[in-house]
């Protein structure tokens, strides 16, 4: 079966597959989308540094890596997924903070919803912080549902391994799920 890909322009924005002129571009969005985590005294998350060029050229060669410009082709925002359990997994969005706030990080994960659902995928999963504001409940509004620990697939288990063993308080964090 050949992938299918959906991109899409809106409001000044276009959403599309990255390309490899990309990879160092969403390292600089990584950062500086994280610096809000300063406001709410969770400077540890931001002093994380941006993934490596690796990870985003696997995710690249993968077709696993979007990106959104703005109107003067600039990349502003960014999406990493994985495939966990069949499912299409957002391990990491991004948006520039001048651009936060205006709908970039929505637009990013419909279209990859949009593209998975075409795909033949059933759910699109995530992990996050429960109580930031522009975590849980941000991806609530988005159709996510908070996944009890209990119902957790193997490759979900895994993910959660993954992020304790990079130094994250799992017990702060969530994992959701949406029905594409």
């Amino acid at each position: 079966m050949s992938r299918k890909v959906l991109a899409i322009e809106r409001d000044e924005v276009a959403i599309r597959p990255a390309r490899l002129t990309d990879l160092q571009a969403c390292r600089v969005i990584e950062d500086d989308a994280g610096q809000i985590f300063f406001d709410i005294d969770m400077a540890e998350v931001d002093e994380d540094p941006p993934r490596c060029l690796e990870d985003l050229q696997r995710a690249f060669e993968n077709g696993l890596l979007w990106v959104a410009d703005d109107r003067n082709g600039v990349p502003v925002g960014f999406a990493l997924t994985e495939l966990v359990d069949s499912n299409v997994h957002l391990s990491e969005l991004g948006v520039v903070t001048a651009m936060q706030r205006q709908g970039v990080g929505a637009r990013l994960i419909e279209v990859i919803a949009e593209n998975a659902r075409r795909n033949g995928h059933a759910k699109m999963t995530l992990t996050t912080f429960r109580d930031v504001a522009w975590n849980a409940p941000y991806y609530a509004r988005l159709g996510f549902t908070v996944q009890e620990p209990s119902s957790f697939s193997p490759g979900m288990k895994q993910v959660f391994e993954s992020k304790k063993a990079h130094g994250l308080n799992v017990q702060d964090r969530v994992a959701m799920v949406r029905t594409l």
